[in-house]
């Protein structure tokens, strides 16, 4: 698959379109908080009440009630840009309720996102904040051997899409890793969420029982964990993805190459709160994700650049390990060392 051949023109004129979605609206917002927590919570005592019955069940609905919790975090993802309500007070309000739940800390994650909007697909020591750690093949074959085998195994399958979201979600959120100048106050409000975050579930504990965490909220943090994972890592991970140096990278065309249209069917972008219209995101994070999609089919010329991909095709990407400057593509393992058995 060849890189998208995008217009220089056409580009230059993609943020003043898309600028005109980018005003939230209380009603639209209002809805989607009640059709996204009042099934949370519906489905969410059913699986209490379920789990002395069939574990089977209890399971299989936590993963539909991933999908609610999806909802939730996109929820508190606008609310981190800003973009969900007219109102920071509200937005910050909004979005530490739905920190709670799904287990991702407002601030500080917040921030690493916004860090990622900033700089992503830069080529540089900090492009793993934010985002999965990815190495160019120059970079790769610079490694010794048990670097190369951490990576590769950082990379698998196994560990990216069903120890790592686990890990994320529990360990990794929890620690303020970050040490750049700037993120003091961010590391702060994390510690503050991991206290309160102990306080909520201590309390749930003690008026539920243990099992109300083990075999309710933690299946569907797991579920929700692998299905966010996957989202993001094919929003950017795809074959013809856009990556660059920092002298050279260009913030529209890292938006429009370096993220995907995700073109599902209506009703998945529905239970993933538009985040596969991840173009128009990235074009300008302060449109609100219920205008994403609408943003997208009212202007046909997103159609013509929109990195479009397919969940078939989707599935291909688990196999994107590398970045090769040379034919500007992702590339996998197999075909890294293939090459390398050729030019021996």
């Amino acid at each position: 698959m060849q890189p998208l051949t995008l217009n220089p023109a056409v580009l230059q004129q993609l943020p003043n379109i898309v600028k005109t979605y980018q005003l939230p609206s209380p009603r639209k917002a209002t809805i989607q908080i009640l059709n996204s927590f009042l099934p949370f919570i519906g489905i969410w005592v059913a699986m209490y009440f379920l789990k002395d019955i069939s574990l089977g069940l209890t399971f299989a609905l936590a993963v539909v009630n991933a999908f609610f919790l999806v909802r939730i975090f996109i929820i508190q993802h606008d609310c981190g840009h800003q973009s969900f309500t007219a109102s920071r007070k509200a937005n910050d309000a909004i979005g530490l309720v739905c920190s709670l739940v799904s287990f991702m800390p407002y601030n500080y994650w917040a921030k690493s996102h916004n860090f990622h909007h900033g700089h992503n697909g830069i080529l540089w020591e900090h492009r793993d904040i934010g985002d999965i750690n990815l190495l160019t093949v120059n970079e790769f074959k610079a490694l010794g051997f048990w670097k190369k085998l951490h990576y590769m195994i950082f990379r698998s399958a196994p560990v990216l899409f069903v120890l790592g979201p686990i890990w994320y979600i529990l360990v990794h959120n929890r620690i303020p890793s970050i040490k750049m100048k700037g993120w003091e106050q961010a590391r702060r409000a994390l510690i503050r969420h991991n206290l309160l975050l102990v306080a909520v579930y201590v309390t749930l504990l003690l008026l539920l029982g243990y099992e109300a965490l083990l075999l309710v909220h933690l299946p569907i943090l797991v579920a929700f964990g692998i299905i966010a994972v996957w989202f993001f890592y094919v929003q950017h991970q795809h074959e013809t993805t856009y990556k660059a140096w920092k002298d050279k990278w260009e913030y529209i065309r890292a938006a429009i190459q370096g993220s995907t249209y995700y073109k599902l069917p209506k009703w998945m972008h529905w239970l993933t709160g538009n985040i596969g219209y991840h173009h128009i995101h990235h074009l300008n994070p302060l449109v609100p994700n219920y205008e994403l999609a609408r943003c997208h089919h009212e202007n046909p010329v997103f159609e013509q650049v929109a990195n479009k991909i397919t969940f078939w095709q989707s599935l291909k990407c688990v196999f994107n390990k590398l970045w090769d400057e040379e034919q500007q593509r992702m590339i996998s393992f197999r075909e890294y060392f293939q090459r390398q058995k050729v030019t021996a």
